[in-house]
C-alpha cells in the first residue's frame, strides 16, 4: 500500500524549509513505492524453482538454462542440472550433457528460412514445387492454391503430421528419408486449403528443410552448420553426433533408441545440443549485445490464430494467439506477458524454449522421462518461471485441451504409465 502524503500546514507555506520538506516527502513516497514494487526473480531463486519443477514432474534428469540481459555489464546466465544424466549413475547433467532438441529443431529451420529470405536466396512466397525433385508434383489445395515455404513454416500447408507408417525398427528421428517423403508427397490430399488452418506437421518442416538446402545448393546439415551454428560457436549442436557426444547423451528411464545421425529429420526434430550451446542460442534469439544479430523477422508473428478456421497441435504450452516461423505466441501481444515458445518431445525427451523478447529474458528446459505421474504441467510452470524472471504477470493456464499426439517413432510397450507432460509435445 502506498504511503499517504501529508500536506504541509499553511503556517509553513513560504517558510525556507517548506521546499525541503516537500522534497523529503516526495523522496519517502517514492522509496515506499519502490520497496513495495515486485522485484524480478533472482537466478538463485530460479534454480530453486527449477528443483521444484523437476521433483514434481517425475523426470529422470533435467537441465535448465536462463538468459537475462540485465543492466549489469554482462547478461545473467544460469545453467543448472537436476536428477541424473542416466538412471543409476547419480551424476547430474551439466552444461556439456548432450540431449535431443526434438521439435525445437524447427526454431533453427525457421531462422534459416528468415536468413535465406533476407539474402534473396528464397522468398517466403516461393511455392514448394519450385524446389521439388524432377517429376514430383506437389499437391495443391481444392482451389489450386500451391503450398509456399511460409505455409510450411506456419503449419498451414494442409499436410498431415507424419509420413505413416514408419518402419518398425527405425531409430528415433531417422524416418522418413528424403526419397521416402518425396515419393509419399504426390499421393497426398491436403487436409485444408493452404493458409486457412494450422495443422501441426513434422513432415512439412522436413520438406521445408529440403527446399532450403536445394536453394542453397548444399545439404541441410552443412547449411545449418555454416549459416547458424558455426557463427554462434555451437560446436556440440549437430545432426551427426560423434561417439564422444553420444557418450554424453542424457538417458531416460527406458531405452528409447540409439544415438545416431538424424539427417532425415534435421529441420523438424533431429538436432542434438547441450545446455552450453543453448545458452548461446538464447543470447542470439534475445539479441543480447555481442551474440550476433538475428533477423528481426525471425521472431515475428505472421498469423493471428483467431483468423484461422482451425488450429491443431500448437496448444501444448498454452492457447496460441499468434503463429511465427516455427514459433507460437502465447498471451496478448499488447501486454508485457506475451511470449514466444516452442515445445518438443520424443525418444524419451521433453524440451521447451520460451522468450519474452521485450525483456530480453528466455528459458530453455531439456528433460528425460522417468517413472510415475507428474503433479504439474511442466510447460505452464516454465511459463510462470519465465514471467517471474522477466518481472511480468504470469499467463493464465490454457483453456483448450491439446489434441491427442502421436509419436514420431514407432510406439513401444511400456512397463509404466508415462505422465502427460512426458508425451511427445509437438
Amino acid at each position: 500500500m502506498a504511503t499517504p502524503f501529508t500536506a504541509i500546514p499553511n503556517s509553513l507555506a513560504g517558510h525556507p524549509s517548506a521546499a525541503r520538506l516537500l522534497a523529503l516527502a516526495a523522496l519517502l513516497f517514492a522509496l515506499a513505492g519502490s520497496l513495495n514494487a515486485q522485484q524480478p526473480l533472482t537466478l538463485a531463486d530460479a534454480a530453486l524453482r527449477g528443483q521444484t519443477i523437476f521433483e514434481q514432474s517425475a523426470l529422470t534428469g533435467m537441465v535448465l538454462v536462463v538468459v537475462r540481459n540485465s543492466e549489469v555489464p554482462e547478461s545473467e546466465i544460469l545453467i543448472k542440472g537436476y536428477g541424473e544424466t542416466a538412471p543409476g549413475t547419480g551424476l547430474p547433467p551439466d552444461s556439456d550433457s548432450e540431449f535431443r532438441l526434438c521439435s525445437i529443431s524447427k526454431v533453427f529451420a525457421g531462422d534459416l528460412l528468415t536468413r535465406l529470405s533476407a539474402a534473396g536466396t528464397v522468398s517466403l512466397s516461393d511455392p514448394l514445387q519450385r524446389y521439388a525433385p524432377r517429376h514430383v508434383t506437389v499437391p495443391q489445395g481444392p482451389f489450386g492454391r500451391p503450398i509456399t515455404l511460409e505455409e510450411l513454416a506456419l503449419h498451414t500447408s494442409g499436410l498431415p503430421r507424419e509420413v505413416l507408417p514408419s518402419p518398425a525398427k527405425a531409430p528415433p528421428f531417422t524416418f522418413p528419408s528424403y526419397a521416402a517423403r518425396w515419393a509419399w508427397l504426390p499421393k497426398q490430399k491436403l487436409g485444408s486449403d493452404p493458409g486457412t488452418a494450422a495443422l501441426y506437421s513434422n513432415v512439412g518442416f522436413d520438406l521445408l528443410g529440403d527446399a532450403l538446402a536445394s536453394a542453397a545448393g548444399k545439404g541441410y546439415a552443412q547449411l545449418l552448420h555454416e549459416t547458424l551454428l558455426q557463427p554462434l560457436g555451437m560446436w556440440n549442436t549437430t545432426l551427426v553426433p560423434s561417439k564422444e557426444q553420444c557418450a554424453h547423451l542424457m538417458q531416460p528411464l527406458k531405452d528409447e533408441g540409439p544415438c545416431t545421425e538424424t539427417l532425415a529429420s534435421g529441420a523438424s526434430s533431429g538436432v542434438y545440443s547441450t545446455a552450453a550451446d543453448m545458452a548461446k542460442m538464447l543470447k542470439y534469439l534475445l539479441r543480447v549485445p555481442g551474440s550476433g544479430a538475428q533477423p528481426a523477422a525471425a521472431l515475428s508473428v505472421y498469423l493471428n490464430s483467431a483468423q484461422l478456421k482451425l488450429v491443431q497441435g500448437l496448444s501444448h504450452a498454452g492457447d496460441p494467439t499468434g503463429i511465427g516461423l516455427g514459433w507460437v505466441q502465447l498471451g496478448d501481444p499488447a501486454t508485457p506477458s506475451a511470449l514466444m515458445e516452442k515445445t518438443g518431445g520424443g525418444a524419451g525427451f521433453t524440451t521447451y524454449i520460451a522468450l519474452i523478447p521485450s525483456r530480453q529474458t528466455g528459458i530453455f528446459i531439456a528433460s528425460t522421462w522417468g517413472k510415475g505421474e507428474a503433479q504439474i504441467d511442466l510447460f505452464h510452470e516454465a511459463n510462470n518461471l519465465l514471467a517471474a524472471l522477466a518481472n511480468v504477470p504470469p499467463l493464465r493456464p490454457k483453456v483448450r485441451s491439446a489434441p491427442t499426439v502421436h509419436r514420431r517413432t514407432k510406439p513401444r510397450r511400456r512397463a509404466h504409465k508415462v505422465p502427460a507432460t512426458k508425451q511427445p509435445a509437438e
